[in-house]
């Protein structure tokens, strides 16, 4: 057995059942789990490994719930175009992607991820044109030792019958079920701290078929392994769905069986009252992608809603040809602000306190309570780990997993900050991350990442980009 011991962090953030936070506080790790939580005074004085975090902010690792890692070839296309354009004009660029772009691709995102504080991803990968496979960006995350959801994605419902993708972008539908089978029986660890899961993930109703949207879920289910989409995105997606289905998103995906606690969707911007309750009933889980959603003019997510409702919320980058970015701790503070503006859901009536603020916020439709900085870690935390599936991670407690992470306090962007710690991280400008261990190893030390040539990562990556663009 190796031991790990964490001591005299500034202030150690728990997520715990107490949301306990500890001045002095630190961790004591056996092999990949934490054995003991508390201030440093109470923990073992020594072990194999030490790392002093004077000076550090230490919380669990941040979970990302969404993203498209190949789009990191693709930033900054289309940028004043809504999600439907934007899909046009992209689908035939990233039909030229290949297995090495796909890897290339997926390490550059995860690394990008990994440096703001992200210890456990998803991925919904749904193109696979030239021979790729998901295999491809499973190897760049063990490889980057980050613990990793690989959704195994699809699209077959070509613009010849009906959908949105070209037709040179869908895969035949029993190819796609057969290998699905293959990437869970080859990949998904079911064991407590499993690095790697799989899910399923047909990519959205304007690109897949419904017997597809079934027979996935009948397949993912005999497997016991979790089902992911994009949904309720715009509303163009509603006027397609009524459209084609007769059916509004929401009431599609429950005819198909998409509905239930093994399930989470994407974005979710357009959601009534009455679907955030079936949500909350159901167990169904959202990833919101704040970024993104401002970035195509798609709307705000109800998410204070869906929190009261009791609706399990993750956060998610989204692709980076639709963020640009792959900053989850970016994203939270975008989680924080773009609430505080108001939704669908939000009234005066909801948030006045005197007959003066009354009438300015009524005016704003705005709530500064609506978020706060505790509230929006969580989302980030434990929230994603909730939608993943997964009761591992996201706290730091005696038998969960040892992931973690620490920021420096004293840093140019938390100056005049330091009376609160917890919300620096939130309002402050994003820092990346200074430390960060996944399952007992360190794979962040001092702000870089341990065993990677990241300029050598990055010129590979810039020129399968620009081979990618010019279509060589």
């Amino acid at each position: 057995m190796s031991t790990l011991l964490l001591q005299h962090a500034d202030l150690l953030i728990t997520m715990d059942a107490q949301r306990r936070k500890i001045p002095d506080g630190g961790l004591f790790i056996c092999d990949n789990a934490i054995a003991q939580v508390g201030p440093t005074a109470a923990l073992p004085p020594a072990a194999d490994r030490v790392i002093d975090a004077r000076g550090m902010i230490v919380l669990p690792g941040l979970v990302n719930t969404h993203h498209h890692l190949y789009q990191t070839l693709t930033r900054c296309i289309a940028q004043d175009s809504v999600l439907f354009d934007w899909l046009t004009a992209l689908y035939p660029i990233w039909a030229r992607l290949t297995p090495e772009a796909v890897y290339v691709s997926a390490k550059i995102g995860l690394a990008e991820l990994l440096l703001s504080g992200c210890t456990t991803s998803s991925d919904h990968l749904y193109i696979y044109p030239n021979g790729c496979r998901i295999d491809d960006e499973i190897r760049a995350a063990v490889e980057l030792g980050i613990r990793f959801t690989a959704t195994r994605g699809s699209m077959s419902l070509g613009r010849s019958q009906g959908g949105l993708p070209p037709d040179s972008c869908v895969e035949d539908e029993a190819f796609i079920l057969k290998d699905s089978q293959r990437a869970i029986e080859q990949y998904h660890q079911r064991e407590r701290f499993g690095m790697t899961h799989v899910a399923l993930a047909p990519c959205s109703p304007f690109s897949v078929t419904g017997d597809l949207m079934r027979e996935s879920a009948a397949l993912a289910r005999s497997y016991g392994v979790r089902l992911h989409t994009h949904l309720a995105e715009t509303m163009d997606e509603d006027a397609f769905c009524l459209a084609k289905f007769g059916l509004k998103p929401v009431d599609y995906m429950a005819s198909l069986g998409w509905i239930g606690g093994d399930v989470w969707h994407a974005h979710c911007v357009c959601l009534n009252a009455n679907e955030i309750a079936l949500f909350a009933r159901t167990g169904c889980g959202v990833a919101h992608c704040p970024s993104s959603n401002m970035r195509l003019a798609s709307g705000i997510a109800p998410i204070r809603a869906m929190r009261d409702a009791g609706v399990r919320v993750g956060l998610g980058v989204d692709g980076s040809a639709s963020n640009d970015s792959s900053h989850l701790l970016a994203e939270a503070r975008q989680a924080l602000l773009l609430q505080r503006m108001g939704s669908t859901f939000v009234s005066a009536q909801t948030f006045e306190v005197s007959e003066t603020s009354k009438v300015s916020r009524a005016r704003s439709l705005g709530n500064p309570a609506a978020l706060g900085a505790q509230e929006a870690l969580e989302i980030a935390t434990l929230g994603g780990a909730g939608v993943l599936g997964r009761d591992d991670i996201g706290a730091l407690a005696p038998g969960m997993a040892a992931d973690f992470i620490g920021y420096r306090l004293g840093r140019l962007d938390f100056a005049g900050a330091l009376h609160d710690p917890l919300a620096a991280l939130v309002f402050c400008t994003p820092p990346k991350v200074d430390l960060s261990v996944i399952n007992g190893q360190i794979r962040v030390k001092d702000g870089a990442i341990v065993g990677l040539d990241v300029a050598a990562l990055i010129a590979q990556h810039n020129e399968l980009s620009r081979r990618m663009l010019r279509g060589e």
